[in-house]
């Protein structure tokens, strides 16, 4: 890669690579030292912007996913790529609370099973791996919670559809400019990181449902729905 090539993002965070064969090993690691800087102010930022736009919205989808929680429901998270380890990491959270002495929660990443996702992927479609699941699993007043960067993931959106027609609850994360997901009926809370930078917005996103499951316990343990292990041995 030359010094004419790559986009302004790539200068301000990857300078290094754009300096030739001219760089001394000192200067390289100056530059790698200053984007390590660059990306955690634009990091901490991101995330202060989402919290801060959105703080509303998650208030309340946190309110209304513990009243279902409180009524039984079951959590069903799903994404593609990086937003599928985002989801399970949601669920690991729910099923072994990081808070001490909650039980678990039930929830189930619907990209568990790669026998189920790949059958239904190739005999129906790609864009049904999710939907279909819910269909076999879901019931009213559960909880279904999508991710996605883009907010335009065609299965992630059909699964949203999906889920309004069985009464669950829906929650959105997405990035750039919410895409699909924001303006779709079919979303009760969709919770935006305004970025184009996917990285960015896969931390963003961590954050917000890291933010969401606090608030989530935290109404929980208030109101005594969230009994202790020792009281659920």
């Amino acid at each position: 890669m030359t010094g004419q090539e790559g986009s302004e993002y790539d200068r301000l965070f990857y300078p290094f690579l754009f300096a030739g064969g001219n760089a001394s090993a000192e200067e390289v690691l100056a530059q790698v030292r200053h984007s390590t800087r660059e990306k955690c102010r634009t990091v901490v930022a991101l995330r202060r912007q989402t919290l801060e736009q959105y703080g509303d919205i998650m208030v309340a989808a946190a309110t209304a996913m513990a009243s279902a929680i409180r009524s039984g429901a079951t959590l069903f998270a799903f994404g593609n790529g990086g937003s599928t380890t985002d989801a399970q990491d949601l669920v690991v959270d729910l099923m072994n609370p990081p808070l001490p002495d909650c039980r678990p929660v039930p929830a189930l990443a619907l990209t568990n099973d790669i026998a189920v996702v790949t059958a239904v992927a190739n005999d129906v479609g790609f864009d049904n791996v999710f939907s279909r699941q819910l269909i076999a699993f879901a019931h009213p007043g559960d909880i279904a919670v999508g991710i996605s960067t883009s907010g335009n993931s065609n299965n992630v959106l059909v699964a949203f559809e999906q889920a309004k027609k069985q009464g669950l609850l829906t929650v959105g994360l997405a990035g750039y400019d919410g895409g699909k997901m924001a303006h779709s009926r079919t979303v009760d809370f969709c919770i935006t990181a305004p970025s184009a930078d996917v990285p960015r917005i896969q931390e963003a996103q961590a954050t917000a449902y890291h933010a969401l499951l606090e608030a989530i316990f935290t109404l929980l343990r208030a109101e005594h729905t969230i009994l202790t292990k020792e009281q659920h041995p």
